[in-house]
């Protein structure tokens, strides 16, 4: 499969959106051959690590919403958006993973 960039450029290989952002909040693309290489492996491992801290995060919140003071639960409630937003970020890029095999 090839992408062409913004630029209008050519670049072979699949297009994988990585579980990060750059520093001014856009996504981050790897461009690979599908074998697995050193970002692609970080990249596993920061989706699980981001989709492990989600799971601690609510059954955290679960413990706590009855009880918690209002400044606990403003850290806790943005905590858990940064959460969602990582695993939402994890499922968009696996769903563009699964639909390109499908293809």
């Amino acid at each position: 499969m090839g992408w062409r960039s913004p630029d209008g450029h050519g670049i072979g290989g699949e297009v994988r959106l990585l579980p990060w952002a750059r520093d001014e909040g856009k996504a981050c693309y790897l461009v690979t051959d599908g074998e697995g290489g050193p970002v692609s492996r970080l990249a596993e491992a920061t989706e699980a690590v981001q989709l492990g801290m989600g799971r601690e995060l609510l059954a955290h919140a679960r413990e706590m919403v009855a009880d918690a003071p209002r400044g606990e639960l403003r850290f806790l409630a943005e905590r858990l958006g940064e959460a969602l937003g990582d695993a939402l970020r994890v499922a968009e890029s696996r769903g563009q993973r699964l639909r390109r095999r499908r293809d």
